[in-house]
């Protein structure tokens, strides 16, 4: 694919014409040289906030995903009796000897 003199120069932020053409190719999208250019200034700003992130992420700074510590909270696992057979089937559309009747989707090989 020839090149236009338009498509070597950077954005703001390093990112070239043919840098979004190759990302564009990569992800098999067609782009208009108009979209070229907006993309190529929107992924540059994206790298540049990227790399402030990065900046102020230290060893003394430790990872997170979420500002909060988060807890679980979970009910004791209690054994409690469950449905009869006969209740847990009486919605069925059709049982056979106390289970669910469904159609068969496997062949048997």
């Amino acid at each position: 694919m020839p090149t236009d003199p338009e498509s070597t120069s950077a954005a703001p932020g390093g990112l070239t014409g043919d840098d979004v053409v190759h990302l564009a190719r990569l992800a098999r999208i067609d782009l208009t040289a108009a979209e070229r250019e907006a993309l190529a200034g929107q992924l540059s700003r994206i790298l540049e906030a990227v790399a402030r992130v990065s900046e102020v992420a230290g060893p003394d700074v430790p990872a997170t995903s979420h500002p909060l510590p988060l807890v679980n909270v979970w009910r004791p696992d209690e054994p409690r009796p469950s449905l009869p057979p006969a209740e847990a089937l009486s919605g069925a559309p059709v049982a056979e000897a106390g289970r669910f009747r469904v159609p068969r989707i496997l062949e048997e090989d």
